[in-house]
């Protein structure tokens, strides 16, 4: 019941979104994934090491697919997001924790970056 109550919120909270608050919502979940892999690390178990680094992997990728060549700052962009995604690569190969915490620190700047663009547009008010 709990479960189904969570997933009929957060598919609600999608549906809803606006196109900021859900390019948030992929910088959380990588964060999200991310910290979860550091725990596997942490605790020796490979398959959610890899199997949440992919997540995070596949959430940089639908970033890198977003953004749009019009704007002069999509090549900044470009470039943080691939070495990102090449850092969660090595650190999935690796399982080294330090390598996964240095595309962790990225991914955190880029949503801190994008949720004061958020506010200074005062993007998702109510």
């Amino acid at each position: 019941m709990y479960q189904n109550s969570t997933n009929a919120y957060l598919r609600n909270a999608v549906m809803t979104a606006s196109p900021a608050e859900l390019t948030l919502m992929l910088y959380e979940g990588a964060i999200k994934f991310c910290n979860i892999a550091l725990v596997g690390i942490e605790k020796q178990d490979m398959e959610k090491v890899n199997v949440n680094l992919k997540k995070a992997q596949a959430i940089i990728t639908e970033l890198r697919a977003t953004l749009d060549p019009k704007y002069p700052v999509w090549q900044d962009f470009e470039r943080v997001y691939d070495y990102i995604y090449r850092r969660l690569l090595e650190g999935n190969i690796k399982k080294d924790a330090e390598i996964v915490e240095d595309a962790l620190k990225y991914i955190r700047e880029m949503r801190d970056t994008w949720k004061e663009v958020m506010r200074l547009n005062k993007v998702g008010d109510k």
